[in-house]
This record gives C-alpha cells, sequence and structure tokens, in this order.
C-alpha cells in the first residue's frame, strides 16, 4: 500500500500538464464530497436557520437586489 508521503513524491516529477489535471480531479472530489455534506446537512434540518434568517430580512425590508 501507498502512503501518502510516497504519493506526494511521485506527484512532484509529474509534468505540469498532469499535475493540473490531478488538482482539478482533487478539487471535483472536494467540491463532490462538500455538496453531499450540505445535502445532508438540509434534510436533517441544520440549515432551516438559514431560510429563516432571510425571511426575517426580507420581512425587515433589509434585502438588497442584486
Amino acid at each position: 500500500m501507498k502512503t501518502a508521503e510516497n504519493i506526494q513524491t511521485q506527484i512532484k516529477t509529474l509534468p505540469h500538464g498532469e499535475y493540473r489535471k490531478l488538482a482539478h480531479w482533487f478539487s471535483e472530489q472536494d467540491w463532490k464530497a462538500w455538496d453531499k455534506e450540505i445535502e445532508k446537512d438540509s434534510q436533517a434540518g441544520r440549515l432551516d436557520f438559514l431560510i429563516e434568517e432571510a425571511l426575517d430580512e426580507k420581512q425587515a425590508r433589509k434585502l438588497r437586489g442584486l
């Protein structure tokens, strides 16, 4: 099994284009994990406070147009 240290050493030797592809892949994996976490939190109601804050701001006419 490869260790993170071994993989890091191999990454350092990649051509720039391959490095960029790998960096993009890591970024995509992070965003997918983040999306899953947000979905999970939303379904569990842990983000409901954001909806309430927005509705309160709207009712108080404190929202600005984009």
